[in-house]
């Protein structure tokens, strides 16, 4: 059974040759993959250099468990350490932020990502991505959270880099 997954992407260590191998992974990994825009931030929870993040749609046919392993391979393959620790600079950060409609504790994920509706960097992206899709525990579309959201204070600024084509 398919279901598709969205999932955040970002780096602040080299950040378009990291986006770029992700993104080759992605779409070698899950065919049928689309992406947002890419997005330039501050960023969250600790000063470093600025992030460069997107939004990718994943149609996934493995389950959970086997997105969640992909997610952690495209990162190690980015340079990034399993016990990195988590507010530091980064090569690559992958989360998944809704699959399909699921609502709990999976894995070890809790599905919808909480931290979606407190971070520009991930809705934003993804409501471009996916404006009418809602969000399973509001109900409401992913474009009427963005229009709600803080924008002013959690500024994006879109990059040219087209992860479509990497």
């Amino acid at each position: 059974m398919m279901s598709l997954a969205y999932v955040s992407g970002g780096s602040n260590v080299e950040p378009e040759t990291n986006l770029r191998l992700a993104a080759r992974e992605l779409t070698r990994g899950f065919p049928g993959a689309r992406y947002s825009h890419c997005y330039r931030n501050a960023a969250v929870g600790f000063s470093g250099a600025e992030f460069i993040n997107f939004v990718v749609e994943l149609p996934v046919t493995g389950g959970l468990p086997a997105l969640i392993h992909e997610l952690e391979r495209i990162e190690a393959l980015c340079g990034r350490p399993p016990d990195a620790p988590r507010f530091a600079p980064r090569s690559m950060d992958l989360d998944v932020l809704l699959y399909g409609d699921a609502v709990g504790e999976f894995d070890g994920v809790v599905l919808p990502r909480p931290s979606l509706l407190e971070w520009g960097f991930m809705l934003g992206p993804l409501a471009e991505l996916v404006p009418q899709r809602l969000h399973p525990l509001r109900q409401c579309t992913m474009a009427q959270l963005w229009a709600e959201f803080d924008q002013v204070a959690n500024p994006l600024t879109r990059v040219e880099l087209d992860l479509a084509t990497a």
